[in-house]
């Protein structure tokens, strides 16, 4: 460094050396610092008005999902007391339709029963005509004389009725 030989040259260079550093160093103490300080306050201030904005959109989404829910809730309510509604009305449907078919198949096999009663009762008049007729040919072949047809028509009812 050839201006630290030169000792004549050296009092003029320290004077414009802290001249120059004082001006520097009020030229950043008064402009550049507080511009890079209000810089971050400003940068410190978004970031926190950024953080009070999501905290706020957190808040009201949570509000929101929290109503999403209730809803939800309300409508599955809804909706499963739709379907039991349904299901009692089908029910009750059922019940009024088995009803009135027990009672068709009631009357449906009461005419049915009284058809069979009145086919026995003439296959059994038709059985008694028979037994009477087999009797009194097998009464005559045996013995050769024809029967009397009243006392074969109360033998022949004597034994219907013991066996029935």
């Amino acid at each position: 460094m050839p201006q630290i030989e030169d000792v004549a040259s050296f009092l003029p260079q320290v004077f414009w050396l802290v001249i120059t550093f004082i001006a520097l160093f009020l030229i950043m103490w008064k402009i550049a610092v507080p511009a890079i300080a209000n810089t971050l306050e400003a940068r410190q201030k978004r970031m926190e008005d950024n953080l009070d904005k999501a905290a706020q959109a957190k808040k009201e989404a949570e509000e929101t999902l929290a109503a999403y829910e209730n809803a939800m809730a309300e409508a599955r309510a809804e909706a499963q007391g739709i379907i039991n509604e349904a299901a009692r009305l089908m029910s009750e449907e059922a019940e009024a339709r088995e009803a009135e078919m027990a009672e068709e198949l009631g009357r449906t096999l009461a005419a049915s029963e009284a058809e069979i009663r009145k086919a026995i009762d003439d296959a059994m008049e038709h059985v008694r005509d028979a037994a009477v007729e087999v009797a009194g040919a097998a009464l005559k072949r045996l013995t050769g004389d024809a029967p009397n047809e009243k006392d074969l028509g109360r033998a022949v009812d004597q034994a219907l009725k013991a066996q029935g």
